[in-house]
């Protein structure tokens, strides 16, 4: 999915949710649990909020994203940020999200994240996913992996992990996380992560992106 930056918003983001998902009233509140796929959802949305995205998946910026942070098995949520928008805005981030959130929440959030990038190449991997090669880099990819997060105007961490590496993909990496860190663990880096790539959108000057309601 192509995405422009433009007059303070994010052209594109606002992408439809796929058929049968469902928005509800409040993404993180929806009222009627289903089984799905093993996992627990929540009117068709994804487990902390916002709709399952079950279409093709943008595997250019996932490889583009995971060689920012150092490669399949090497991730770096830090070095990958600082690829993207440069040491200054990562650094300004990490002590804004310290502040908000705490030290150890934040440190669970990184060491989390990690995991779940190097997981998840793993997963994709073995499955035998077959990766292009990069196309985007710097704020451009970061502007990308905002986009493929942003629906209906909203970003949700869930809607762009299943966009970067498939919705099935991604419920076996939450998993993977709760049987190593709990899930409050991947509940915590789910939250972060919506707190983080809406602060980067707005930094991109993407204004018109909304802040999930589960941060």
């Amino acid at each position: 999915m192509a995405l422009l930056l433009a007059a303070g918003g994010v052209a594109g983001a606002d992408t439809a949710p796929p058929a049968g998902a469902s928005m509800g009233t409040d993404a993180s509140m929806p009222g009627t649990n289903s089984m799905a796929g093993g996992k627990m959802m929540m009117n068709g949305m994804d487990r902390y909020g916002g709709p399952a995205y079950t279409q093709s998946p943008d595997l250019s910026s996932t490889i583009a994203f995971v060689n920012a942070g150092g490669g399949p098995g090497k991730f770096s949520t830090v070095k990958a940020l600082t690829a993207l928008v440069g040491p200054d805005l990562t650094n300004k981030e990490v002590a804004k999200l310290t502040s908000q959130y705490g030290k150890a929440s934040v440190g669970s959030f990184v060491t989390v994240f990690n995991f779940a990038v190097n997981d998840a190449a793993k997963i994709a991997i073995a499955d035998g996913v077959k990766f292009p090669a990069p196309e985007l880099s710097g704020d451009k990819l970061a502007a990308q992996l905002v986009g493929d997060g942003t629906v209906k105007g909203t970003f949700w961490t869930g809607y762009m992990l299943d966009h970067l590496v498939t919705h099935k993909i991604h419920d076996q990496t939450m998993a993977d996380i709760d049987a190593k860190y709990g899930a409050s663990a991947d509940a915590n880096y789910h939250k972060i992560s919506n707190q983080a790539l809406y602060d980067l959108a707005q930094a991109l000057g993407a204004k018109s992106v909304m802040l999930a309601s589960f941060h």
